[in-house]
């Protein structure tokens, strides 16, 4: 193996022709015989690249409307030819010159399949053959041929064949790990894709978990450690729509791994509430310390300040999510508490200004509107993965079953949807408790429901009396309802469904408890 390989020849065929000026500033200095196909070809010709279709130099036509191109003893003997005595008279033989240098990546199927006006058909032509073949062909010959998946690499090749004349065998091995672990991946987003169509050709319905499940991503930055020091940690993205691998990070220190736990529930809890008018959220260990939302056209700041209030101790060293931009008044608000991350869909120049001075605060952009059906989540366990669709409110909350008391008022229902979709982000067992469009008591993480009631109700003081309480699961006995009648809590939402509900019913109409049953939990462990 050579510890440094020149390039002679190179294959470029790119989906992505982001920075393609700079790799054709490469192979026109390096003076390489560039061999490409279709539309790469064209755009390298139109960057003054010398380009050989490989149609012309296989002498064989693409066929089957593209499907075919590279798919030829010239293109795949070149790039898995060995530097061997044997290898090489083959190729003299069969008139196949080498290949040192393959350029590729593939069809965008993921960005295909999470457009929904996009068919399955669509889908499965957007499965590139050709590309997965030659990176596999190339990555696996690494101790001659270098291969780029990655655009952002361009200036990596471009440097060593400035400093060294050609491609280093520590380069060529990364970039052969990079590019089958692109292939997985790609492979992986395929299977997981059509495991969820049935044989029929309808596609599964989304409580219906498919027959198998995978996964992949790159690691996305550096993580200093986990949820301790001593923990070593990475991101991996996988590119779900959305997601925080998306996010502009505008300003402050580097993400760590549990900014972005607590970041991911943040955002979360605030797309929930997005429908609801103005929403913010502060959260702490993956836990609401407070929320907010208030009709659209409310002052952004004005919100935030009352979830921030909300629990103004906990608060400290917090993540807050906004639903719609932070504005100047906003970040001056949010400029007088240590906070760890701001999330938002974006920040005014008066925003940025006013935030400029807290250097370590990181500045998330990431739109906040909920798209699409919920994802599947996976946690690992020792022997394999758990596999669950996203929790979601699925039903209409007027259409809950009133048990007790009278119906709510018309402006009641606001101060009803914020504490059931608070109470879903809490960990179990959980309590919420809300009053003027705002959380003012929250328990949860308790192992018995009445201490988590305790611990809310201890929590709210004199803000319990008159507010409304959500409990993410039932009430297995009546003790929680006589602690929170005295609070003086007049409103109760839960899911109901215990074998003593009858005896909970009972307690809560004695107490002249308004109690509606949504027939849906919202565990959270």
């Amino acid at each position: 193996m050579n510890d440094v390989c020149g390039l002679r020849r190179a294959l470029v065929s790119v989906s992505d022709k982001t920075g393609l000026e700079r790799l054709a500033k490469l192979l026109i200095d390096t003076r390489v015989e560039v061999l490409s196909t279709g539309g790469t070809a064209k755009a390298l010709a139109e960057l003054g690249v010398a380009v050989v279709k490989v149609s012309d130099y296989t002498e064989a036509p693409e066929i089957l409307g593209g499907r075919v191109k590279t798919l030829h003893p010239k293109i795949h003997g070149g790039i898995l030819a060995m530097p061997t005595p044997e290898h090489e008279a083959e190729l003299a033989r069969h008139a196949i010159a080498p290949i040192d240098l393959v350029v590729v990546n593939l069809y965008p199927f993921a960005r295909t399949i999470a457009d929904p006006s996009r068919s399955f058909a669509d889908a499965i032509e957007n499965i590139d053959i050709g590309g997965p073949t030659m990176l596999r062909a190339a990555a696996k010959n690494w101790t001659r041929v270098a291969v780029v998946v990655d655009p952002a690499d361009y200036e990596l090749l471009a440097r060593d064949v400035a400093e060294h004349g050609g491609v280093t065998a520590a380069t060529r091995r990364a970039l052969s790990r990079k590019a089958f672990a692109h292939t997985a991946a790609y492979d992986a987003a395929i299977a997981t894709y059509l495991a969820a169509w049935n044989d029929d050709g309808t596609h599964r319905p989304d409580d219906e978990l498919p027959t198998f499940w995978m996964s992949g991503g790159d690691r996305k930055g550096e993580l200093r450690y986990g949820e301790n020091p001593h923990q070593p940690a990475g991101f991996y993205a996988t590119g779900e729509p959305g997601g925080l691998d998306t996010a502009v990070q505008l300003q402050g220190k580097p993400l760590s791994y549990n900014n972005l736990l607590d970041a991911d529930a943040a955002v979360g809890l605030v797309r929930s509430l997005s429908g609801l008018g103005v929403g913010a959220a502060v959260i702490k260990h993956a836990t609401p310390c407070g929320a907010a939302v208030a009709p659209a056209g409310t002052p952004v700041a004005e919100v935030y300040a009352r979830a921030q209030q909300a629990d103004a101790e906990s608060s400290f060293g917090g993540i807050v999510a906004l639903s719609v931009p932070c504005d100047g008044a906003t970040a001056e608000r949010l400029a007088s508490t240590f906070l760890e991350v701001v999330v938002a869909p974006s920040f005014d120049a008066a925003a940025r200004a006013a935030l400029a001075k807290k250097t370590n605060l990181r500045l998330l952009e990431l739109p906040m509107d909920a798209a699409g059906a919920p994802g599947l989540r996976a946690r690992s366990i020792a022997g394999g993965f758990l596999v669950q669709r996203e929790d979601a409110i699925t039903g209409l909350l007027r259409s809950a079953e009133l048990v007790s008391g009278t119906a709510p008022a018309d402006d009641a229902w606001p101060e009803l949807e914020l504490a059931w979709r608070v109470v879903a982000a809490v960990r179990s067992n959980a309590i919420a408790i809300v009053a003027d469009g705002v959380t003012v008591g929250l328990g949860g993480g308790q192992t018995s429901r009445v201490e988590a009631v305790r611990q809310a109700l201890g929590r709210a003081g004199d803000r319990a009396r008159g507010a409304t309480l959500a409990s993410d699961a039932f009430f297995p006995f009546r003790d929680s309802i006589d602690q929170l009648a005295a609070a003086g809590i007049r409103t109760v939402i839960q899911p109901g469904g215990s074998v003593r509900d009858a005896e909970v019913v009972a307690a809560a109409k004695e107490h002249g408890i308004t109690m509606l049953f949504t027939r849906e939990r919202h565990f959270r462990h």
